[in-house]
């Protein structure tokens, strides 16, 4: 069986018309093209969908069960076409646990001002590419490496290395920066997939810290204020993630981060090279 868009549209038009002409009107065609696009569909179908009366047409038994079926194939249609041309008017910004911290405002009010005819819409995903792999972006802020096979990328800025820990530690209270060997005497919390800790930033060093796993920013503060541990961090998540059982402090020592754009080799943004300009000119700033 065979069948086109084109078809169920004639096909709808006319059974809500009630009229084969009144169709023709409708759809800006001839009667003769009506009649032929819906006997298409009505050959495909092997069944009669219109009978043709003295004052127009009337649905028969089986077009009054293919109607509501044809009217919501069509809804869904509308639907993935009003998508595809939402795309060349929004840039969707993917992010993992912290978009662009103190800059993150600055730049949406400046590209809203600088690119009427693009939005940049801000989508949180927690993986590796801030849901640039998983379809959900265009252009993804990372703070890890990415697959150069499959991803371009530049890097538009540093950020500091922060360590969290519960603001009541009795330990460290009063500290205003501590060391990475300091954070290595406490149970460090990790995000194995898209977080900026791993075991490596100890190697070479008289201790490697006790490493719990944690898979989300949120189970991240939670086990942190509840001090069960301690975490590192880029600084843009002390802006995004502020609370108040929950203290960062520069890790003296600690290797800056560099943060990322990251996009489809096969798929680079018509905006890229504006995006990747004006942040890093924020995060120079």
């Amino acid at each position: 069986m065979e069948w086109d868009l084109r078809e169920l549209r004639f096909f709808v038009t006319a059974a809500e018309a009630g009229s084969f002409t009144e169709a023709a009107a409708r759809l800006y065609v001839s009667q003769a093209a009506v009649s032929r696009t819906i006997a298409s569909l009505e050959r495909s179908l092997g069944e009669t969908l219109l009978h043709r009366i003295p004052r127009g047409c009337e649905l028969t038994s089986t077009g009054r069960q293919v109607l509501p079926h044809a009217r919501r194939v069509l809804a869904e249609a509308q639907r993935f076409t009003q998508f595809l041309d939402s795309r060349h008017a929004v840039l969707r910004h993917g992010y993992a646990w912290a978009a662009l911290g103190k800059h993150t405002t600055t730049l949406q009010r400046e590209w809203a001002r600088q690119h009427e005819n693009t939005e940049l819409e801000l989508v949180r995903h927690n993986s590796a590419t801030g849901g640039l792999a998983e379809g959900l972006c265009d252009v993804a802020i990372v703070r890890v490496p990415v697959d150069e096979k499959r991803f371009g990328s530049a890097i538009v800025g540093l950020e500091r290395r922060l360590v969290a820990f519960a603001t009541d530690d009795p330990q460290w209270a009063r500290r205003r920066s501590l060391t990475m060997a300091e954070v290595a005497t406490r149970p460090v919390l990790i995000d194995t997939r898209s977080g900026t800790t791993h075991r490596e930033l100890w190697a070479g060093t008289a201790r490697s810290p006790e490493v719990v796993e944690i898979h989300d920013v949120e189970g991240w503060l939670d086990a942190i204020a509840a001090g069960r541990g301690v975490g590192t961090t880029a600084e843009s998540t002390a802006h995004h993630h502020a609370r108040g059982d929950i203290t960062y402090r520069p890790v003296k020592d600690g290797p800056r981060i560099a943060v990322r754009l990251a996009w489809w080799l096969d798929h680079e943004p018509a905006a890229l090279g504006d995006l990747i300009t004006a942040t890093t000119r924020l995060y120079s700033m």
